[in-house]
């Protein structure tokens, strides 16, 4: 079976609706007994917590898959901005061939960095930091940059890594799935420790969770992959039909976001973080290819006048968005 075919198929065993496959609860059971014992030992001071000068906001979730975590993340940037912070931002580099922390430029190429480590520099034009230990990470953008804070992007069982502040995101849609444990849910810790974080930001409709913020996705500019200067408007392409592409944890959120601005999508899901090259976004017709910005930034070298990509803004209600300043202040005034 093919990565992208396994991915499928675990993706419908955990958000069908339908209880956990049998076989795999045995596997589950173990994953839960080695989660709970890796978290103990950093709780128990059995092995220790590096602390960093700054404060240390760690946004990340406990499922598996994208949640909108890069838009969060932006949106804490210019918020911590907007604050008078100087934020800076570390995170893995998902399939990043490093072997050392590395510094991000707006150049970098997205198979070294990773494609959501390019997408920060380009969106915030903050110093990012990418590497398998984040700690490393960190502590290499405190030396070569002016930061006074770190956000940690995907961190939150990343234990080493002592934080200030913990955000854990749902997917509105797909919430907690089936609600068991890797492999056969897509928990990576128990649903108990939400209860642990300082703050549940759940993106879109319809999921409910106690005292949780709630945030959508907005699309801002399309903006053409060859001609990055070159400029749409969304509603530009309504009635129209396009090759739609998404290599996100949650493709449908995207061929929905396009379907909801009268576009109709030639729907084409990759698996998270896929590595593109030139025929993936080349089809036979002569229809605009519309695609996430995570998935343009692998695809500059060879994306052409048809090749479009959409940028998205993470947004709050007015209320949620005052509570998630108040919370930065606080843990913040605090350090």
């Amino acid at each position: 079976m093919s990565r992208a075919g396994l991915e499928a198929w675990l993706l419908d065993a955990w958000y069908s609706g339908v209880r956990p496959r049998w076989w795999l609860l045995p596997a589950s059971w173990l994953f839960a007994v080695l989660a709970a014992m890796r978290r103990g030992v950093y709780q128990a001071g059995l092995l220790p917590r590096v602390i960093l000068p700054v404060p240390v906001i760690v946004v990340g979730n406990i499922t598996v898959g994208g949640r909108g975590k890069t838009p969060l993340v932006i949106h804490l940037v210019k918020t911590l901005r907007a604050l008078g912070k100087r934020p800076g931002v570390v995170l893995r580099g998902y399939g990043a061939a490093l072997t050392a922390p590395q510094l991000v430029r707006t150049d970098s190429d997205a198979a070294q960095v990773g494609d959501e480590a390019v997408l920060l520099v380009q969106r915030t034009g903050c110093p990012v930091a990418t590497g398998r230990d984040r700690v490393a990470a960190a502590r290499l953008l405190l030396e070569r940059e002016s930061v006074d804070v770190v956000v940690s992007d995907d961190g939150l069982q990343h234990y080493r890594l002592g934080r200030t502040l913990e955000i854990a995101m749902l997917d509105g849609a797909r919430m907690l799935g089936n609600g068991a444990l890797l492999p056969a849910g897509p928990l990576r810790e128990p649903a108990a420790r939400l209860r642990q974080v300082d703050v549940v930001v759940i993106n879109g409709e319809p999921g409910v969770w106690p005292d949780a913020l709630r945030m959508t996705l907005a699309p801002q500019t399309v903006y053409c992959i060859a001609r990055p200067a070159q400029t749409r408007k969304l509603a530009d392409f309504a009635g129209s039909r396009v090759h739609a592409l998404a290599g996100i944890g949650n493709p449908q959120r995207f061929f929905a976001l396009l379907q909801e601005h009268g576009i109709t999508a030639l729907t084409h899901p990759l698996p998270d973080h896929a590595a593109l090259q030139s025929a993936d976004i080349t089809f036979a017709d002569d229809l605009p290819v519309l695609m996430t910005e995570k998935d343009a930034v692998k695809c500059h070298a060879f994306g052409t006048p048809r090749h479009w990509a959409v940028a998205v803004e993470a947004v709050f209600p007015a209320a949620d968005q005052q509570h998630l300043e108040d919370l930065l202040r606080g843990k913040l005034l605090q350090c």
